[in-house]
């Protein structure tokens, strides 16, 4: 019964006619009201017979005036329950503007037609009190109508760590929605100031103080709500939570929230990404439109961690079509299924499973479709696989890749990105070795013709990315451990996924054709220093947790490079993006591409003799000896 009541009233209240009329006589009825009591605590209750006789038609006129101006300043079209800064503004507009009429009316007129001025000014402030009451009374009645439907089992009790405008805002909205089952009892600060209050929510002290005050206050759960605190004052704070056994969340990001992708209450678990945390990264999104919006893009590898990232950060940018070339069937469904619930405004969407190293297939597509921008993020990358099977690498990084340069050529592609990898530079590993006869092979097609800009951007490793470090010591940790870390000072570069892809756009803007750009990769991170955050997060102590070393790998470095020393820094217009100086590189197709490929193909080939071809073409390349025999097949490799 109560329901249906409820959906009688929300019908009629919807209907446009209808709602006027009845927000019309509500707030008649108020400002009547106020109107009357204004008379009254002007005379002491004693109105004088000569104006209690006109004061009936006073009022109408006076009320008149006052619901004229209240739909002059949209008091009638707005949601009712919801009263905020700007309709207060609003309201405080209207009933001056109408005190404004009427006082004009009485200095012209006199009293036959207004009330007294005493009357007036009583009359203005009750007003704003009176339809202020209202709107936050309408408010009430949805909180008790929604939110007791909606009302959680259990209600958390939840400290807030951090006391600035996010702090308020969280605040803010949890008090207005009770039915999220979150009731904020106190606020921790680095700027402590005794006695002081936040929407009735107390400062009580530091977050040092947690431990001491968590019984005190009855905690079940603390919200870190500082987004651009520092990381390591977040994992001190973490620190400080886990020692108290309380459970930790925190609010979105900067970026998230200044996007609008989410809301200050869309709180989450703490992750690595704010441990290792940088600040976001800003894009000329204009300068990116300019070279994607109406043009075919094309996305090798579309299926992986940087190439479905490339292709949810191109589609805001409005492509007439989005190639996503992937050879995984699953991979490919799987990023194609998250676009098609989204809007595309116009892009044509075209997932396409193919492998970059075939010919013919390739040839097809660039006829069909003929992109105008190529990013070329298909790769072997894992270092530990590669050692044991150099040519898979060979096939997948530089054939295809020159296959793939040579036909966008052939094709006229306007751009061709390519994906590449601080392990290019002085390599040690297949892998890197073959990026960086991806990018010399780039280098040299951008020297022998003109129509098509060729650039590599290079960055070190992506938080999250598939195989990487962070999933894989979740996994061990999960798994109550060990975390096998290879080395304890060994050290790497580390950036967020969406991060680096917002970079590699900007760089496809900028520079010449044959240009190699490197990202701003900040200070390296001890990988053993990484597996104890992480262990933190999980609510554990690195004494719960064994880290094993287990020695570097065949081809693995203590640490990454992010240029070679023949190669020159030069800035660019963004400040993460440097344009690496160097000479041209001498070799061509004929030198290596063929003869590689054909190595590959011979039947009795050996790896370490591909690892020492690829060397002769490489000098820089120093090949690790690595068998690929029962010794290594039973090893756990852990990518770094």
């Amino acid at each position: 019964m109560r329901a249906l009541t409820r959906s009688i009233i929300v019908s009629l209240l919807r209907t446009p006619g209808l709602r006027l009329l009845a927000l019309m006589g509500a707030y008649g009825a108020v400002l009547g009201l106020s109107l009357f009591v204004a008379y009254q605590l002007r005379f002491d209750f004693n109105v004088p017979d000569n104006i209690e006789q006109n004061m009936l038609s006073v009022c109408a006129i006076t009320l008149a005036v006052q619901l004229l101006c209240l739909f002059f300043f949209h008091q009638f079209d707005g949601l009712l329950t919801y009263f905020s800064t700007p309709d207060l503004r609003r309201l405080l507009s209207a009933c001056c503007l109408a005190t404004l009429i009427i006082a004009t009316l009485r200095f012209t007129i006199g009293v036959i037609i207004a009330p007294p001025l005493g009357v007036i000014l009583i009359n203005l402030i009750l007003s704003i009190a009176s339809i202020g009451a209202l709107r936050l009374s309408f408010r009430s009645v949805r909180h008790f109508v929604y939110g007791r439907e909606r009302q959680p089992c259990k209600t958390r009790r939840i400290g807030i760590i951090g006391a600035g405008d996010c702090g308020a805002v969280l605040v803010k909205e949890l008090l207005r929605s009770p039915w999220l089952g979150l009731q904020p009892v106190a606020f921790f600060d680095d700027d402590y100031r005794h006695r002081c209050s936040i929407h009735g929510v107390p400062l009580v002290g530091r977050p040092e103080r947690i431990e001491e005050l968590k019984n005190k206050l009855r905690l079940d759960e603390v919200v870190i709500a500082m987004p651009s605190a520092s990381p390591r004052r977040t994992h001190e704070i973490l620190q400080l939570v886990n020692r108290a056994g309380i459970a930790c969340r925190t609010v979105p990001s900067l970026d998230q929230l200044a996007a609008g992708r989410v809301t200050v209450t869309n709180l989450r678990p703490l992750d690595i990404h704010d441990l290792l945390g940088r600040p976001p990264v800003e894009i000329r999104d204009e300068s990116v439109r300019a070279i994607i919006e109406g043009r075919t893009v094309m996305v090798t590898g579309a299926g992986g961690s940087i190439g479905s990232e490339l292709c949810r950060q191109i589609l805001p940018h409005g492509p007439a079509a989005l190639i996503m070339l992937e050879r995984s069937e699953p991979h490919l469904f799987v990023i194609e299924q998250e676009f098609r619930i989204h809007s595309l405004n116009g892009t044509s969407l075209v997932p396409l499973i193919g492998d970059i190293s075939r010919p013919r297939r390739l040839r097809q597509i660039f006829q069909r479709f003929r992109p105008h921008v190529v990013f070329h993020a298909a790769a072997h990358k894992h270092v530990p696989l590669m050692e044991l099977q150099p040519e898979e690498a060979i096939y997948n990084n530089v054939y295809a890749t020159a296959l793939l340069a040579d036909i966008a050529v052939e094709y006229a592609a306007e751009r061709f990105v390519f994906i590449s990898s601080d392990k290019a530079v002085n390599p040690t590993n297949v892998m890197g070795a073959t990026k960086r006869l991806g990018e010399i092979y780039l280098q040299a097609v951008a020297r022998r013709q003109s129509g098509t800009k060729f650039m590599a951007v290079r960055f070190g490793n992506v938080l999250g990315s598939s195989g990487s470090v962070v999933p894989t010591f979740a996994r061990q940790i999960a798994a109550g451990g060990p975390i096998t870390v290879t080395h304890p000072e060994i050290t790497r570069y580390f950036m967020t996924i969406p991060e680096a892809v917002s970079l590699v756009l900007q760089s496809s803007v900028f520079g010449n054709s044959g240009d190699i750009f490197v990202l701003d990769m900040g200070t390296p991170v001890r990988i053993a220093d990484l597996a104890r955050k992480m262990i933190t997060l999980a609510g554990l102590t690195p004494a719960d947790v064994e880290i094993a070393f287990t020695g570097l790998r065949p081809g693995e470095k203590l640490y990454e490079e992010l240029t070679q020393d023949i190669e020159v820094v030069a800035a660019t217009p963004h400040p993460k993006i440097a344009r690496l100086v160097c000479p041209a590189p001498r070799l061509d197709r004929a030198d290596f591409v063929g003869e590689l490929r054909s190595a590959c193909e011979a039947s009795s080939f050996d790896p370490q003799a591909l690892k020492l071809l690829l060397a002769s073409f490489l000098p820089e390349y120093t090949p690790a000896h690595a068998h690929l025999g029962p010794a290594h097949t039973t090893a756990v490799a852990v990518p770094q």
